[in-house]
């Protein structure tokens, strides 16, 4: 047994073993276990999945497990990626949840659901199977759904959270097994192997229809607009680190799904393929910063933020198959190593938030940030996490995120001239929709850190804040810190997507280690860590100069000027609100939000005013276009078929006479 086997069934064991004991194990020590085996089952999927890019192999073949079909396992390049990326988010989120216990987190079904959570997770990027996706598919589905109810008995948006929640993953599900059981079908069996030798053999017409179901189905787990509508309200209402492990780590397994069809077992595709997936890329990632930038709740908006990084991820892989659609085999390399870059950025620091995130609702009980500010003092250890988190997601360096958006840009401007019609107009479009999305997240992450922890705090709640425990403050930093390294050495990642890549695509890798980019007729070189030495090193002699001639002159204090009025109070500083304000009037035919001025005047004369209260909500205006009316129909179904079943069991009898009389025709019909 080599190191990656070991790994992957020492997670699976260690996984399942610490669920049974969550289930026994009394109230006290109930989250140390299920923490501790998560973190370790976690590791150990870091293990399988680095012994696999280290060249080791992973195959597993259990026939007896499910009828017909049986479960196979392989784990290969591609999806030792997302294994490794699985794993890091467990170990944080394991040692997150040892203290992170609210109300619910302690039950045994909690508990015990959170290990399974990340052993459901490791298998999916191993199945080797259609029968084997679906068994792992279904059991991440199960066992995450039951993690985002765990406090549906305390709040009921919890529970709506979690129907909608419910109904969008198992569309999803759907969609990809009548895409997967019609590509079986025309290859003659269910493994991957086969359906890999059978790539090219269905027609046009089934081979893109196979396609548009995985692109909508896959893109539904990823978040993907107009399928987006689950995120937004299941990652707010579950508990902080289990948002986590959906945002950095489940999400991603929809972009996988994506690539393993597109790129391996399919072999490419024509270019509608992948301009389709780049529109859809570009719209989601607009539009889920859109809705961040305008958002007051800080875990609805970090919900929003992984549609716009989904977004991305999905426009670099689309831009990946276009250009090896195309022959050029380079660029389709460069946009593939971006695509998966960003996804393990992405994970690094979507980690950090959610869990700074959890550590503020931990200690303040709101995740409004109108509610909030003056944390610095009363909490800096999550104050400055959470603040190099906002850094690292606005594609500023030295942030996280802006090696892997400035590889996705250099991807789609190379990639220009166009080569036909339809590039020439969603390449540069698509350019321009990544600036606008990098633009947006700045004032975005602006607004969550600076109104959420800085400034006077803004209610009872938020001056009574304290710290969070110390494993809460250990998992933080190890997010952080492994965000840090991302930002300053992305060579240490960047090796192995490059290679699982350009392996993919059959190509030359397009990135060395040290960001080096080897394009025909262009070349760039970025190193990060001298990037980000260089701007510290202004930054001190700028703070030094501005002393030093300050030092010259006498100082004289004085309060500042307050209209007369008095000293300042947090009432008069910016809330998220008014400062999201200027951009929501920029773009309000898109986000249409809803205003309500409610003037309450005095009684002897309604020329004074008592009381002025004024409400902005923004909805999700796809979710309410889109969906509002299939709810409607639906309710309005329900309604009326109420009255197929009033509880006679002679119409019941009826039905199943008037079925079995159907059936008969129709066989005999067909003979």
């Amino acid at each position: 047994m080599n190191i990656a086997e070991f790994g992957l069934c020492g997670a699976v064991f260690v996984g399942v073993s610490a669920a049974l004991i969550a289930v026994a194990a009394p109230s006290g020590p109930r989250p140390i276990v299920a923490g501790l085996g998560t973190a370790l089952t976690g590791a150990l999927g870091v293990t399988a999945g680095s012994g696999v890019l280290a060249g080791q192999r992973v195959s597993v073949a259990r026939p007896d497990v499910l009828p017909l079909f049986g479960t196979s396992f392989v784990l290969d390049s591609l999806g030792a990626v997302f294994v490794i990326v699985i794993g890091g988010v467990a170990v944080a989120a394991g040692v997150y949840g040892i203290a992170y216990a609210p109300y619910g987190v302690r039950s045994r079904t909690t508990q015990s659901m959170l290990p399974l959570f990340v052993v459901s997770m490791l298998l999916v990027p191993m199945a080797a199977s259609v029968g084997t996706l679906f068994l792992c598919w279904e059991l991440m589905a199960a066992t995450s759904l039951v993690l985002v109810l765990t406090e549906h008995r305390r709040r009921p948006e919890v529970l709506v959270a979690g129907q909608w929640y419910a109904v969008m993953t198992h569309l999803g599900f759907f969609l990809v097994m009548i895409g997967l059981f019609l590509f079986a079908a025309s290859a003659g069996g269910d493994t991957f192997a086969e359906l890999r030798d059978a790539g090219p053999s269905p027609s046009p017409t089934v081979s893109g229809l196979i396609f548009v179901l995985m692109l909508a189905g896959f893109g539904s787990k990823a978040g993907i607009v107009p399928l987006h509508a689950w995120l937004p309200r299941a990652h707010p209402e579950a508990p902080s680190h289990v948002s986590a492990l959906m945002s950095a780590a489940m999400v991603n397994l929809g972009i996988y799904g994506i690539v393993r069809v597109g790129f391996d077992l399919f072999g490419g595709g024509p270019q509608w393929w992948w301009l389709l997936a780049i529109t859809l890329g570009a719209i989601s990632a607009v539009y889920g910063i859109l809705q961040a930038a305008v958002n007051t709740d800080l875990k609805r908006l970090l919900g929003y933020s992984t549609t716009e990084n989904m977004g991305l991820v999905l426009i670099a892989v689309g831009a990946a198959g276009l250009f090896a659609s195309q022959g050029n085999d380079v660029l389709a390399a460069l946009a593939l190593t971006a695509a998966f870059l960003h996804v393990v950025n992405h994970s690094a620091f979507k980690t950090l938030l959610f869990l700074a995130a959890g550590s503020l609702l931990h200690a303040t009980g709101t995740r409004d940030l109108d509610e909030l500010g003056g944390l610095r003092k009363t909490m800096p250890v999550t104050t400055a996490t959470f603040g190099w988190g906002a850094l690292a997601a606005s594609a500023l360096s030295p942030g996280t995120a802006f090696v892997s958006e400035w590889l996705l840009l250099q991807s789609l401007i190379h990639g220009l001239p166009p080569q036909g019609v339809a590039d020439a107009i969603v390449l540069p479009v698509t350019v321009a929709a990544v600036a606008l999305t990098a633009g947006l997240s700045i004032a975005t992450f602006v607004k969550a850190f600076g109104i959420g922890f800085l400034a006077r705090p803004r209610s009872a709640m938020a001056e009574r804040a304290t710290e969070s425990p110390f494993p809460m403050l250990v998992a933080i930093s190890i997010a952080g810190l492994t965000s840090g390294m991302l930002a300053l050495m992305p060579s240490a990642a960047l090796p192995a997507t490059g290679d699982v890549a350009s392996a993919l695509l059959d190509a030359d890798a397009a990135v060395a280690g040290t960001v080096h980019l080897r394009l025909v007729g262009a070349s760039g070189m970025l190193s990060p860590l001298m990037l980000t030495v260089t701007l510290v090193v202004a930054a001190a002699i700028t703070v030094a100069a501005v002393r030093t001639l300050a030092a010259r002159r006498r100082r004289v204090g004085a309060r500042l000027w307050d209209c007369g009025a008095g000293p300042m109070s947090a009432r008069t500083e910016y809330t998220a609100t008014s400062f999201a304000e200027p951009l929501q009037r920029v773009f309000d035919d898109v986000v249409q939000p809803d205003h309500n001025v409610d003037v309450d005047h005095y009684e002897e004369s309604r020329y004074l005013v008592r009381t002025i209260e004024y409400r902005r909500r923004v909805p999700d205006r796809i979710e309410a276009s889109l969906y509002g009316p299939i709810v409607a129909a639906v309710a309005w179904f329900g309604r009326v078929a109420t009255r197929l079943a009033p509880g006679s069991i002679h119409r019941y009898l009826g039905y199943g006479f008037y079925t079995v009389c159907g059936a008969l025709i129709l066989l005999v019909l067909q003979r």
